[in-house]
């Protein structure tokens, strides 16, 4: 398994993608009991599979019903991750073996799409992230805010004005800076506060978390835009059972590193992949998860273009409301 850990995030090109995906299948299928009893009665040849598109998704749902690892039994579990959730719904458990995985995974993508840390001072309005416990999505802004070295790098709750004078204090010092903040926080700090800072990436993620009304997204990203005076909203997509996230600079169009790929399954047969520019459930191929499982098929509703980005346009019907960028177009 440390041979295949190890070429994960050294992947260049889709045939260096398409082996290690083969041999991340094989490994998972052999040593996550979960899976391989889910493959079983599917009844997939094994043997046969020798393309990801053969590889079966194992329904995101199992994570709240099951523990789901590909370690050796020797090896502990470090954290576990959960998913949100209202009173009374059941939560996704994300049992994590190697936490040096998910760092190396988060931070890679992260300087991939947007640079070296080092260099940014990160900003996080995630209040409902922040009181309560498991989250991903803390651990990884925990780290990049230690990683930034910068010294106004840091969270905010509810103190919108420390907020609006610490944009403007560094928005006169010409610094790159990064906002990441839950969509219903963003959209209660520019009712409060306007702000013209057009270089700053203002990235939402997480959705209204029941606080507000669902939006369409070119209705939520014009406010924002206009609020925060940036000509486009980023956005970022992971969940709780990943250890790998896509990133959007703008239009809600997404892109994945390396490690990470996304297919869509037929809404009515989803042993089926559709074909690129159609709505399809979103399958997600996430080689960092190699202790977990790589392959989950979401509950989110998708587009896949022939570049290999992608949008997501909501969620299956009676899907729980939770996650990150599960806005309804």
């Amino acid at each position: 398994m440390k041979h295949l850990s190890g070429q994960i995030f050294s992947i260049a090109t889709a045939e260096e993608f398409e082996r290690t995906c083969l041999e991340v299948f094989r490994y998972q299928v052999k040593n996550c009991k979960i899976y391989r009893d889910y493959v079983s009665h599917l009844r997939v040849d094994i043997e046969a599979v020798n393309s990801s598109k053969d590889i079966p998704y194992l329904p995101i749902s199992f994570f709240k019903s099951h523990e789901v690892l590909s370690s050796p039994k020797e090896q502990s579990v470090e954290i576990v991750f959960s998913s949100s959730g209202t009173t009374g719904m059941s939560q996704s458990r994300h049992l994590v073996t190697d936490l040096s995985i998910y760092e190396k995974s988060f931070r890679a993508a992260f300087e991939l799409f947007y640079g070296n840390i080092e260099e940014t001072c990160l900003l996080a309005l995630l209040p409902s992230y922040l009181e309560r416990d498991g989250s991903s999505l803390i651990y990884m802004v925990d780290a990049l805010i230690a990683g930034s070295k910068h010294p106004d790098s840091g969270y905010y709750l509810h103190n919108h004005q420390d907020l609006y004078n610490k944009l403007e204090e560094l928005n006169r010092a010409g610094q790159k800076t990064i906002l990441i903040g839950v969509t219903y926080a963003l959209l209660d700090f520019v009712e409060q506060h306007s702000i013209q800072f057009p270089n700053l990436t203002v990235m939402e993620t997480g959705g209204m978390k029941g606080k507000r009304k669902e939006m369409v997204r070119e209705e939520l990203h014009d406010i924002l835009k206009s609020g925060f005076g940036v000509n486009a909203i980023h956005s970022e997509y992971g969940m709780t059972e990943l250890l790998s996230q896509g990133y959007s600079d703008g239009e809600g169009i997404f892109n994945c590193p390396p490690w990470m790929k996304i297919q869509l399954r037929d809404t009515n047969d989803p042993l089926s992949l559709v074909a690129d520019g159609k709505t399809g459930g979103i399958n997600v191929i996430d080689l960092a998860n190699i202790n977990s499982c790589s392959f989950i098929a979401t509950q989110d509703l998708g587009r896949l273009y022939p570049d290999g980005s992608f949008e997501v346009l909501g969620r299956f019907d009676n899907a729980d409301i939770r996650g990150c960028n599960l806005l309804v177009n």
